[in-house]
């Protein structure tokens, strides 16, 4: 995971793993972490596409704001993973520009 470990001034306290599944892929996060920040923790920086050019959209606003990390969590489609708290045994997938998910 790619996650900082050591700060001079901020704690880093120890947390329960929590396992899930990302394009059928199995991954880890923290318990507290966001499925967004799991996902970039990960190595995943492609949350989505651009409807238009499809471009690859990546962790953008952070609140929930935009729509650049829409994606399929548990068959429910549009959820926003930048604010959606990570949960053990979550499936999720990025969906297309027009609301499907994608499979490779």
């Amino acid at each position: 995971m790619r996650r900082i470990t050591e700060h001079p001034i901020l704690e880093f306290p120890q947390r329960p793993v929590v396992r899930f599944k990302f394009q059928g892929r199995e991954m880890e996060g923290f318990q507290g972490d966001t499925i967004a920040s799991a996902l970039h923790a990960n190595g995943v920086r492609e949350l989505s596409r651009s409807h238009r050019h499809h471009r690859p959209r990546g962790f953008f606003c952070a609140i929930g704001k935009c729509s650049s990390c829409l994606m399929t969590v548990d068959g429910q489609a549009s959820v926003r993973i930048c604010t959606e708290p990570l949960k053990e045994g979550m499936d999720v997938w990025m969906q297309s520009p027009t609301g499907g998910e994608l499979k490779w």
